[in-house]
């Protein structure tokens, strides 16, 4: 099942929205909480998919309703490995805050909003990008060699090669 892109795009803005709540209010209690409910909503993206999340919901029931059609629809594996990076980010994030590493909690933090800004502001979906070039990377891998052959090859297999 294929998804609307601004429907991420929505999520971004909404993750954006977050992540600079927390980043104002981190590392006290309200900034962790925000963080960990971050993190809770990018695991939803990652394991149930983007097109399940609370997010998606308020975008197909509250948004999508209100604009034309979109030009196309996006395959939603892309946006769900952003969300399995972001998820990574945030879990950075809180081992920064929780373990009294203030920097490092900040520094994640930052990056996955940074991520989210791209994404929601210019439609440039990082974690997509990286889920694409590992895709390219991937489906590069040399072939297997073809077994030594023992015979004489004939006129007509010396012409294919």
């Amino acid at each position: 099942m294929e998804i609307d892109p601004r429907g991420p795009r929505f999520n971004a803005a909404l993750t954006s929205i977050v992540l600079v709540a927390v980043l104002l209010t981190a590392p006290g209690p309200a900034g962790v909480v925000l963080l960990v409910l971050q993190a809770l909503l990018f695991a939803s993206g990652a394991v149930r998919g983007v097109q399940r999340t609370p997010a998606a919901w308020l975008f197909r029931h509250l948004v999508r309703p209100r604009l034309a059609p979109p030009e196309h629809l996006e395959d939603p594996r892309p946006p769900r490995f952003a969300q399995a990076v972001g998820l990574g980010f945030a879990v950075v994030g809180l081992v920064g805050y929780l373990t009294g590493v203030t920097v490092l909690g900040a520094v994640a933090t930052g990056l996955a909003l940074v991520a989210a800004l791209l994404n929601a502001v210019f439609g440039f979906c990082l974690g997509c990008e990286l889920y694409l070039l590992g895709r390219r990377i991937l489906d590069r891998r040399p072939t297997p060699a073809r077994p030594h052959s023992t015979s004489i090859p004939t006129e007509k297999e010396e012409a294919s090669t």
